[in-house]
């Protein structure tokens, strides 16, 4: 049986009910540290509560007619603090304050001791997803990299050494969540285009030993920040891109329809699959399925269609659960329009 091409999928996240979480509180940033206040539901009800989302999410994309699912990250407060707070050596409790090159002060973890891995952090989470779903089930993690950043140091004092812990603690993870029934593994990285400079001297080295032995295909995501959260005109190119041409990630994810890249960047990652952004979560309407199917006739200029897989930009977790349904199905329909094209 031959291979769908233009195999539809998500980047990760997709709304969470306004009964599940706190929006307005959401909607105020990314959060690096545990936001407990951010849930509706009580403790003894919680997993309860994310489960049903969860369901929610995975029929939408379902319905939707997305190829490739995720569970939409309903347990998770942000992209990243799910996972990174549940190893040890990370300080949560009392956290620091670090403010970027932009002068914005931010809350997060110290690291006060070796990181590792002492316990399954998404495992549950994937047999749920696999459970209640006989899609091909995708299931994201945060980058070494990327968790590096988002700490302040108090122990290693050298951020090579303590990404290079991080990415053993996401390669243990990611090789039990494959045994949960994974069918691809996700490796989220924005800040890769955040600190050029030093994911030039070790982000390949990390990202490689994330995924070191993973058998299913795996995916590095980079992206210029949620549209929600960043404003105003994105960069039309990426700092760090063509690096990734180096990793053993089968497949690179991108942000394309937003800040309108210029696609030649593509040549620069063969023979890699391509997850293209090609839904634009700054636009408040659902994209028409024709408008889809024109972004991704972009994208064949540079891709032949097996190594094209068409995505939002990025995860959907601040939009309207009926604006990314909307989205989700444009997506789906417009495959469809380049894929009878393409017969």
């Amino acid at each position: 049986m031959t291979e769908t091409l233009l195999q539809t999928t998500v980047v990760g996240s997709y709304p969470q009910p306004d009964w599940l979480v706190d929006r307005a509180l959401l909607m105020k940033g990314v959060p690096r540290t545990r936001l407990h206040e951010l849930w509706r539901v009580q403790e003894p009800y919680l997993q309860q509560g994310q489960d049903d989302a969860t369901l929610l999410a995975i029929r939408d994309m379902e319905r939707a007619g997305i190829d490739i699912i995720t569970d939409g990250e309903m347990r998770r407060e942000s992209y990243s603090n799910h996972f990174a707070t549940a190893l040890d050596g990370v300080d949560n409790e009392s956290p620091a304050e670090i403010v970027n090159n932009r002068g914005q002060k931010t809350v997060v973890p110290r690291v006060v001791g070796k990181i590792r891995r002492t316990r399954p952090v998404e495992v549950r989470d994937m047999q749920f997803l696999r459970a209640n779903t006989g899609k091909a089930a995708k299931i994201t993690l945060p980058g070494p990299f990327t968790m590096g950043q988002q700490v302040h140091d108090e122990f290693y004092k050298d951020a090579e050494a303590m990404c290079m812990d991080y990415a053993a603690a996401v390669n243990e993870e990611a090789h039990e969540l494959v045994k949960a029934g994974a069918d691809v593994i996700q490796l989220d990285e924005p800040w890769l285009r955040n600190n050029p400079d030093e994911a030039q001297r070790y982000a390949v080295k990390v990202i490689n030993r994330a995924l070191q032995g993973i058998p299913v295909p795996t995916v590095v995501h980079l992206c210029f920040g949620y549209a929600a959260v960043v404003t105003g005109l994105k960069p039309t190119g990426y700092s760090f891109l063509p690096q990734l041409s180096d990793t053993i990630a089968q497949q690179i994810s991108i942000e394309s329809a937003q800040p309108k890249i210029d696609l030649g960047v593509l040549k620069d990652l063969a023979p890699k699959k391509i997850m293209l952004g090609v839904i634009d979560l700054s636009d408040p309407e659902a994209e028409t399925p024709q408008k889809v199917a024109e972004r991704i006739r972009a994208g064949l200029k540079y891709l032949s269609p097996d190594k094209l897989l068409p995505a939002p930009d990025c995860g959907m977790k601040y939009l309207p659960r009926a604006t990314a349904f909307g989205k989700l199905k444009a997506l789906a329909d417009g495959a469809a329009i380049v894929r009878g094209e393409l017969a």
